[in-house]
């Protein structure tokens, strides 16, 4: 048997457990889909089910605990991929790319060199921002026998967190691209998000934003709802010159083992975490995964060398375009090197798929320091990210 199932999960991230869970509910449902062939990618959104014990104590009273709410997305997501799997009949599918603008990177740099995540930008000694940003958007379209558009995968480079502290639970930015798709495409449209190499990434603007604010205040839009828009008009402009591919489409899946290199925990980054975590506790803030990770920190500095992080890169060709997958937030360094090398005709990245790798920064960004280029929220630094760069690029050649 072949096939490839991708599930696309509102949430910031997709443990390994619950691709396990995914994947038992599959073998009994779908014993024909190969289980090993699963794809689960995360769009970050910051308001949806907590899935993990480590990271948040529970508030007790009528409300789902990790593993419960880890189990009842297993379920969806299963039922999801079983009724897509059984019910599945030929389509023509075709590729596009545009543009929209999302993402912009967080980084303010200052003139001492050093980075930081969501810094201001009004200060005497602001030089610039910390690295590249990409408005490119890519595009899977399939159709219906009697030519209907039926769906559409959007790889946008930049994590679903405009609203980042709701009370509700919420897709964020990819609920109102759903709406505004199925308001200008039919009500059936089927929706598969991607969140492409995003780590230094976010829909935050560090400059414009009075500018950004007062455009938003004469449209009468939201932030969200004018993400929309300009998702939907790069995908209608797209569709005006796209046209499925000729005859049928190669399917090839395949997936690469690789251990990567830990974070090298310096001397300095053990001073920097018992320093953080001292003014922690001084501050009198309750313990939780920030001061426990400041801990894994400074208890690592100095040990021997650790186990490589183990990670499976999914490399997926749909005719001339291919997705790879990585577990990381993958800075954006990383996913544009492979763009730029890859021999496919489209090179899609997703990130967030199946495991709790967190960020993968970029040299530039280890050298400017901040949130999520030290290692407390990292796994995997320069070198192990240099390492995934080539084993995707060669899975990717080996697609062709």
């Amino acid at each position: 048997a072949s096939g490839t199932v991708i599930i696309s999960c509102d949430l910031a991230y997709v443990m390994e457990s619950l691709r396990e869970s995914v994947q038992r509910r599959l073998a009994k449902e779908c014993p024909d889909l190969p289980g090993a062939n699963l794809i689960l990618n995360a769009t970050h959104t910051h308001t949806s089910f907590v899935i993990d014990d480590d990271f948040y104590t529970h508030p007790g009273g009528d409300v789902m605990t990790p593993t419960e709410a880890m189990e009842w997305v297993a379920e969806c997501a299963a039922g999801a991929a079983a009724e897509a799997w059984k019910g599945r009949k030929p389509h023509a599918i075709g590729w596009a790319f545009g543009h929209a603008v999302v993402g912009h990177n967080r980084y303010a740099v200052y003139a001492d060199g050093t980075g930081q995540m969501y810094g201001k930008t009004d200060r005497d000694d602001f030089v610039g921002i910390g690295g590249y940003e990409d408005h490119g958007m890519d595009m899977l379209f399939t159709w219906d026998p009697d030519g209907a558009l039926a769906g559409v995968a959007l790889a946008i480079p930049c994590p679903s967190q405009v609203e980042e502290h709701l009370e509700v639970f919420s897709a964020d930015y990819w609920h109102d691209v759903r709406v505004e798709l199925c308001s200008r495409f039919g009500a059936r449209l089927q929706v598969l998000p991607i969140c492409s190499a995003a780590g230094d990434q976010s829909p935050h603007l560090l400059v414009y934003r009075r500018e950004e604010a007062e455009m938003l205040r004469r449209r009468g839009l939201t932030e969200r709802q004018e993400i929309a828009q300009r998702v939907g008009d790069a995908v209608e402009r797209a569709l005006t010159c796209t046209h499925a591919f000729p005859g049928t489409a190669v399917l090839r899946h395949t997936i690469h083992p690789v251990g990567l290199e830990r974070f090298r925990i310096m001397p300095e980054h053990r001073a920097w975490a018992k320093k953080m975590r001292d003014e922690w506790f001084a501050g009198g803030q309750k313990d939780g995964w920030w001061p426990q990770h400041l801990q894994r920190v400074i208890d690592s500095a100095g040990q021997p060398k650790q186990d490589p992080f183990m990670v499976a890169v999914h490399a997926v060709r749909i005719g001339d375009a291919v997705i790879v997958t990585s577990p990381f937030e993958l800075f954006l360094d990383y996913g544009l090197q492979i763009k730029a090398r890859s021999p496919a005709a489209q090179t899609v990245t997703m990130q967030l798929e199946s495991g709790l790798g967190m960020y993968l920064p970029s040299v530039r960004a280890i050298q400017a320091g901040g949130y999520g280029a030290n290692p407390v929220v990292c796994s995997v630094g320069p070198e192990g990210g240099a390492v995934l760069v080539e084993t995707t690029l060669r899975a990717i050649r080996g697609l062709f």
